[in-house]
């Protein structure tokens, strides 16, 4: 039997998936060598790491995109 999905069960596993996407994301290279990379940029340091964590996807698929 399929267990019935509530719309607070779907948020709380929502916010466990990003939660542990995010921390995978952030212990990647890819991030870490994007995150070196604007090492001065006070803006960045200024950032929680979910925001810096969106920025560097959002950066990511706007390259991909051209």
């Amino acid at each position: 039997m399929i267990p019935s999905i509530t719309p607070q069960n779907s948020s709380v596993n929502d916010s466990n998936i990003w939660h542990n996407l995010k921390q995978a994301i952030a212990a990647s290279s890819g991030f870490q060598t994007w995150e070196q990379e604007r090492n001065s940029d006070a803006s960045i340091e200024a950032l929680s790491m979910d925001q810096r964590v969106r920025r560097y996807l959002r950066e990511t698929l706007e390259t991909l995109a051209y």
